[in-house]
């Protein structure tokens, strides 16, 4: 999940690399390249331009891929609500993994009338736990909940997103028993810090927090964002490929932010984005251009022209 605005990368970025050199043939003495049958995309700074647009180019790209018999998935940090992005551009099964990994979501309906098709859920009393943690260990840490339909959050939560809060409460009265949508699943909690540095506020919550829930950020300021023990980008995107009879090896993956990073490592092929930050940078197989520069579609498009 990003901040407003259109900031969508890391504050240290490395260099936008060359397009990348990709080929469907056996390296010397290694084994065939496994063609690809699923496409994985994050949304914000990789398959979007910092402008929330899809290019004419990357629409074009994304539905050469589906006639060409590969599944396209977004997988974004993104609740459903926000997936108006990409609703026109909605080929084939249309669907989408939100929150993170904590939501999948059949598109076809349209905007806001998004259908969830499986949920995994943060269970309340983790995520109180977390937020006991959190406290702790980061005073000046303050929250959000998302749920599946509704956003509410602590009232000295700053307006870092795309609309109105539904209610302003402590975290701790929100995830209570008797908080409002108590019996509405809570899919991730949303931490800010006001003053430290992102890649170190998230290093000391996973310490803090351990096992309780799973711990990572899309934004280039000091958010983070919590979920379900094991729920990530990746498992949810392994359970989908499991159920569709897709392995690992047939999967190309992009991303540019550390939610990414589990994705571009179980994908048999990942790209990092030429505005990547510098661990999925680490974690991807390959690179390709920034996201302004049409980066998944040039990927595509070489794949697809390599196909035999």
């Amino acid at each position: 999940m990003r901040d407003n605005g259109r900031v969508t990368s890391a504050t240290r970025q490395p260099g936008t690399p060359a397009a990348p050199t990709l080929s469907t043939a056996p390296e010397p003495g290694g084994a065939p390249i496994t063609p690809p049958r699923l496409i994985a995309t994050d949304l914000d700074g990789t398959l979007l331009r910092d402008d929330k647009s899809v290019s004419p180019r990357t629409v074009a790209a994304l539905a050469a891929a589906e006639k060409a018999g590969i599944e396209v998935f977004f997988v974004t940090g993104r609740p459903a609500r926000w997936m108006d992005v990409v609703s026109d551009h909605v080929h084939g099964h249309g669907l989408a993994i939100c929150g993170n990994g904590a939501a999948v979501v059949d598109l076809h309906g349209g905007p806001g009338a998004h259908r969830f098709v499986k949920v995994r859920e943060l269970a309340r009393e983790n995520a109180l736990d977390a937020v006991r943690l959190l406290r702790d260990a980061a005073p000046g840490t303050v929250y959000a909940v998302e749920q599946t339909y509704g956003f509410n959050q602590e009232p000295a939560y700053p307006k870092l997103h795309m609309e109105v809060p539904d209610v302003l409460l402590s975290a701790e009265e929100l995830l209570g028993p008797d908080g409002p949508a108590a019996d509405e699943p809570v899919l991730k909690i949303l931490a800010y810090h006001p003053e430290l540095d992102p890649d170190a506020f998230l290093t000391l919550a996973r310490l803090a927090i351990g096992d309780r829930a799973n711990v990572t950020r899309s934004s280039p300021s000091a958010l983070l964002e919590i979920s379900g023990p094991g729920v990530s980008k990746a498992s949810t995107l392994a359970l989908c490929c499991a159920e569709r009879g897709i392995s690992h090896e047939e999967v190309v993956a992009f991303g540019d932010m550390p939610n990414d990073v589990e994705m571009l490592t179980w994908a048999g092929r990942s790209y990092a984005m030429g505005n990547a930050h510098p661990d999925v940078v680490a974690a991807a197989s390959g690179r390709t251009v920034a996201n302004n520069d049409d980066g998944v579609a040039v990927v595509i498009e070489r794949l697809l022209a390599e196909r035999p």
